[in-house]
C-alpha cells in the first residue's frame, strides 16, 4: 500500500529500499526526549540508543526525495507491537546503569498490551515528524493514509498531553475525539506542566 501526496509518499517501512531506523530514531529523539532526559540530555545518544527497536512492518513512513524520511506513524493491530527494546543495545549507547534502567522500566511502558482492546480497532502509536518538515501536514497525510489503508472500524490514540495543542488540533482536524483521560499526579503535574492524558477515537463513517 503506498500513496504520493503533493512531495509525500507514504509507505510501509519495511518496504523502503534504504535503511530508514536512523531517520526513525531522530524522530523519535527529536520528539520524545523531554521523556527520556533521566537517560541522557543528548539527542544524538537517545537516538542511537534506540535506533534498534521498531518493528518496521508496523510503521509508515513519510518519504521525500533523496530518501529522506519526514514522519512516521504506528498501526498495530493491538496484539502485535510496534516497538521492541533490546537491553543490550540499550546498555552500549546509555552505559550499564542507565541501559539496564531503560530496559525495565520502557520496556514496561513502550510493550504494555492494550487493556481490552475490542475487536476492529487499530492502536496508532507514535506519531513524529521530522524538525525540516514540520507544519507542511506530514503527520496529517500519514493517519489519513492509514484511515483509507488499513482495515480497522476504529482507530484509537493513547495518552496525549492535554497541553500539546499541535497534537491535539492535528487529531480533531482528523476526526479523533476525546473519549477517556486520565489525570496526572498533582507532583508531575507540577513538573512538567501537564494536568491530564487523553484517549481518542475515530470510528469509520
Amino acid at each position: 500500500m503506498e500513496s504520493d501526496d503533493n512531495k509525500f509518499t507514504i509507505v510501509k517501512a519495511d518496504k523502503v529500499d534504504f535503511d530508514v531506523r536512523k531517520q526513525m530514531s531522530e524522530i523519535f529523539s527529536e520528539g520524545f526526549s523531554q521523556w527520556l532526559v533521566f537517560f541522557s540530555k543528548d539527542k544524538n545518544k537517545i537516538a542511537e540508543a534506540f535506533a534498534h527497536m521498531f518493528v518496521l512492518d508496523q510503521f509508515y513512513v513519510a518519504i521525500t526525495n533523496n530518501k529522506i524520511v519526514a514522519g512516521m506513524t504506528a498501526c498495530t493491530d493491538g496484539n502485535n507491537l510496534s516497538v521492541r527494546l533490546n537491553k543490550k543495545e540499550l546498555r552500549k549507547h546509555l552505559g550499564f546503569f542507565k541501559g539496564s534502567m531503560a530496559g525495565i522500566f520502557l520496556k514496561k511502558e513502550f510493550e504494555a498490551a492494550f487493556e481490552k482492546i475490542p475487536p476492529n480497532t487499530g492502536p496508532i502509536e507514535f506519531v513524529g515528524t521530522a524538525s525540516a518538515f514540520r507544519g507542511q501536514g506530514v503527520a496529517f497525510k500519514i493517519i489519513r493514509h492509514i484511515i483509507e489503508n488499513t482495515p480497522y472500524n476504529e482507530y484509537v490514540i493513547e495518552e496525549v498531553a492535554d497541553t500539546n495543542t499541535p497534537a491535539m488540533n492535528l487529531y480533531n482536524k482528523l476526526g479523533f475525539e476525546e473519549y477517556k483521560r486520565k489525570p496526572v499526579p498533582k507532583a508531575m503535574a507540577k513538573r512538567n506542566g501537564i494536568n491530564n492524558l487523553l484517549s481518542l477515537k475515530y470510528v469509520q463513517k
